[in-house]
């Protein structure tokens, strides 16, 4: 299902039109993030304040609410961008971190989710199963299930929230509630490294701003990740020099490495 020449057709498409991501996202990651997306061709925007908020999301091209780092002042934000980018239709892409670890954070994700409807919601294992089930914890912000037990979970999750739900982690795991795609790229070494799947939430949005087809968009991300992971951990050493390696393997990245390297498998019910 997905085709290595289709990948790298996304890939080129954001390098050509370097579409504009607004991104409000958490303190950790915002220079991590920022750099992935100019790596990939993108275009950064890190603009959290409710007084541009709306007329942030007006000029982008796709919308990233990350909550991270969680403020009332920032929750508000994220509403108002969210309303006003579903009603330009903008692609939202939401990442419920460490949704599960508390109940203000569970409680803000579904409100969230709630009156933003985002179109992509990635997450990891435990992220996403705490949105199906409030018992389900996370450990802060770290994954205490493996993307498999959450298989259920996120084809719940798509059929009650209407999006494109992803899993992330040793095998990564997307799906609109009936058909699932594997991607089985990955590199130990990459969850040592803070915000990487940050990092995929933010190049999501990037992907899905040239790509209607929100699935294709998805699974192509996790692809770019996951290859971009592989390849520079072959460089590094340890988690500080994969850092430096993964943004320069990111914007060196070629069509002949994604169709080497492509490894993915789908199931469709």
């Amino acid at each position: 299902m997905i085709q290595a020449e289709k990948v790298y057709q996304d890939l080129e498409k954001i390098r050509l039109k370097s579409p504009l991501v607004h991104n409000i996202t958490n303190y950790v990651v915002m220079n991590n993030t920022a750099n992935a997306l100019l790596a990939i061709g993108a275009s950064p925007v890190m603009a959290h304040a409710l007084n541009e908020v709306t007329d942030m999301v007006n000029i982008a091209s796709s919308l990233v609410i990350n909550m991270g780092t969680l403020s009332e002042q920032w929750v508000d934000a994220m509403l108002q961008a969210g309303v006003v980018a579903r009603s330009k239709n903008t692609p939202i892409v939401f990442d419920p971190v460490g949704v599960g670890a508390t109940t203000y954070r569970t409680e803000t994700a579904k409100q969230i989710i709630e009156t933003c409807k985002p179109h992509i919601i990635r997450g990891n294992a435990s992220e996403i199963m705490s949105l199906i089930d409030t018992k389900v914890q996370t450990k802060g912000v770290d994954s205490t299930e493996s993307t498999f037990t959450a298989v259920e979970a996120s084809k719940q999750l798509a059929i009650q929230t209407k999006s494109i739900v992803v899993i992330s982690g040793e095998v990564d795991i997307i799906t609109d509630g009936k058909t699932l795609i594997y991607i089985r790229n990955e590199s130990p070494l990459m969850p040592r490294v803070t915000g990487m799947g940050c990092t995929a939430t933010a190049l999501m949005g990037a992907f899905a701003a040239v790509n209607s087809n929100l699935l294709e968009a998805a699974a192509h991300t996790m692809v770019i990740m996951g290859i971009t992971g592989e390849l520079a951990a072959k460089k590094s050493s340890g988690p500080g020099s994969l850092q430096v390696n993964f943004i320069d393997q990111l914007y060196n990245l070629s069509e002949e490495e994604i169709k080497t390297h492509l490894n993915t498998d789908y199931e469709k019910n």
